[in-house]
């Protein structure tokens, strides 16, 4: 297998703040994504970096981060063969330095103004952050009731089997602590989109702090995600989620 290659070299100091967005083809939307979360990024008072972790991309997508990232050091492109966006995942928050690491879609579904909500001193030092689409003071933009329905009744499934008391494993923005990071996507198993599911019962499993905030999230027509097809391949991951690590506890 290919091995993962970082573009630019990875800094020598950790900056504060690690912003990893998985691609894959993602050409119509990449470099306007990417210019709106450096404008927000320059004008803050503390050090960055963004690693965009492209899953095998058959378009330009890496061609244009690259162009982007020549003379900024900041921005760096990781290469991967495709398997999927968890891979991207897994493989963008282990290549990440930042002492928080934050998961960012591609999209851009939130505005990448509210990140710092996910950081201290708005948080606990120590908490794992998942962005939420249902926890108080959310608010869901445009997206079609069939979808948000789909979405309750996997998140339903889910708490029962792998993670109760959280109300939306799948929202694509969650935050890490670094240390934290490097610990459970190296345990990371899943390659699709139930890896946020596998993240989180490894943090309750560790007895890691996890708490929920309300975003505002957009609804995009342009997402990859494919409600009915990829429910169903989810529902198979949470049943391997739990087979996988059915020895492990903390400790």
């Amino acid at each position: 297998m290919a091995q993962p290659r970082l573009s630019p070299e990875a800094p020598l100091t950790k900056p504060r703040l690690s912003i990893v967005i998985p691609a894959f083809n993602e050409e119509a939307r990449i470099r306007s994504t990417l210019d709106q979360v450096i404008a927000f990024l320059v004008s803050r008072p503390y050090t960055w970096e963004i690693v965009v972790a492209d899953d095998g991309s058959t378009d330009a997508t890496a061609r244009l981060v690259s162009e982007l990232a020549d003379g900024r050091p900041e921005l760096k492109l990781l290469r991967l063969p495709h398997r999927g966006k968890g891979w991207a995942v897994k493989h963008g928050m282990l290549a990440a330095v930042g002492e928080y690491r934050f998961l960012c879609d591609a999209d851009l579904s939130m505005p990448i103004e509210q990140v710092e909500r996910f950081l201290p001193p708005q948080v606990g030092e120590g908490t794992i952050v998942v962005g939420s689409r249902e926890a108080p003071n959310s608010r869901r933009i445009g997206e079609p009731a069939h979808r948000h329905f789909m979405g309750r009744l996997y998140n339903r499934l889910v708490r029962l089997a792998a993670v109760p008391g959280i109300s939306d494993t799948q929202c694509g923005f969650k935050c890490f602590p670094g240390e934290q990071a490097s610990a459970l996507f190296q345990r990371q198993r899943t390659n699709g989109f139930a890896f946020d599911v596998e993240i989180l019962f490894l943090a309750r499993r560790s007895g890691l702090k996890v708490t929920e905030i309300g975003i505002d999230w957009y609804f995009r027509e342009e997402s990859k995600v494919r409600p009915l097809l990829d429910s169903v391949v989810m529902t198979r991951d949470l049943i391997k989620i739990r087979w996988l690590h059915r020895r492990w506890r903390r400790g």
